[in-house]
């Protein structure tokens, strides 16, 4: 009785783990020209069968290790890159740009971790391999004192919710600058060389590496710690041009401090979270 009392319990019976994954494209393995992540570039084709085909190295990975529930969320672009019916049939994939929390739609509190793939460093990086934050029209984002860029924006998110990143993988520009202000696994799936030119490694290695690094970072879970920024969230926007700005203040609470830049704060890391991406998503000028 003993004995079967100290067994481990079969498969059946373990609580899935619940794994969120934010899918950009910049990052993935393979591809080193911004050809490859344009619907309008000559291998757009080739981006997003790598692309998808990372994820599902990842995904792979993830049931290795038990029972999971996976959620996919498309998050480069138009949001409609990776080729959902070669996905791990196992996952829930959420597709399409008009979402209030772009990278991070779906994420919730009721996860265990999130794992961040194809991520870049953010706009104005030296040697940033198509490095930028939301779109072109940003060249700089601030929560409270740290510089943000993409990959900080939505791991403090996810912190807000209690939910730790337990994985992030993209350039080594993207990799040293993420894992300055965030602690986490990382693979570095490329070298940058210039904002339009990298260093590739074959994407089967960076596939064999990153389920490597998935099954390290699940055995590692319970140390995993969210990424948190104070509340309430001041936030700091700087555009390209002066017209962005002075539209904005229409928003209550939103001030221009220069010709470039806004300020606001607000209350929860999810309210600011929506606001910044209306300001350069949804405002048209």
């Amino acid at each position: 009785m003993l004995l079967a009392l100290a067994a481990p319990l079969p498969v059946a019976s373990q609580q899935p783990l619940r794994i969120f994954i934010s899918v950009d494209m910049e990052g993935i393995g393979g591809i080193g020209t911004g050809e490859l992540t344009s619907a309008a570039g000559k291998d757009y084709a080739t981006g997003r069968r790598l692309m998808t085909d990372e994820v599902n190295a990842v995904v792979a990975a993830i049931f290795a290790s038990g029972p999971a529930d996976v959620v996919v969320n498309d998050s480069h672009g138009d949001m409609q890159n990776l080729l959902h019916t070669e996905l791990d049939p196992r996952v829930t994939y959420i597709q399409g740009a008009v979402k209030p929390f772009g990278m991070v739609e779906g994420l919730d509190a009721t996860f265990d971790g999130a794992i961040f793939l194809g991520y870049h460093a953010r706009a104005g990086t030296p040697r940033g391999f198509l490095a930028h934050t939301g779109s072109g029209i940003v060249k700089g984002l601030w929560l409270g004192e740290v510089e943000a860029g993409e990959g900080e924006m939505n791991a403090a998110y996810a912190g807000s919710l209690g939910v730790p990143v337990i994985l992030a993988a993209g350039d080594s520009a993207f990799a040293a600058q993420f894992t300055a202000t965030v602690r986490t696994q990382t693979v570095v799936t490329k070298t940058a060389v210039t904002p339009q030119s990298a260093r590739l490694r074959h994407p089967a290695q960076v596939r064999d590496e990153l389920a490597t690094a998935t099954r390290r970072a699940l055995a590692d879970l319970e140390r995993a710690t969210p990424w948190r920024i104070e509340s309430p969230v001041r936030v700091r926007l700087r555009f390209a041009d002066p017209t962005r700005p002075q539209i904005l203040e229409a928003i209550p609470g939103v001030r221009q401090t220069d010709g470039y830049t806004v300020e606001f704060t607000a209350p929860t890391m999810a309210d600011a979270y929506r606001l910044i991406r209306l300001m350069y998503r949804f405002v048209v000028v």
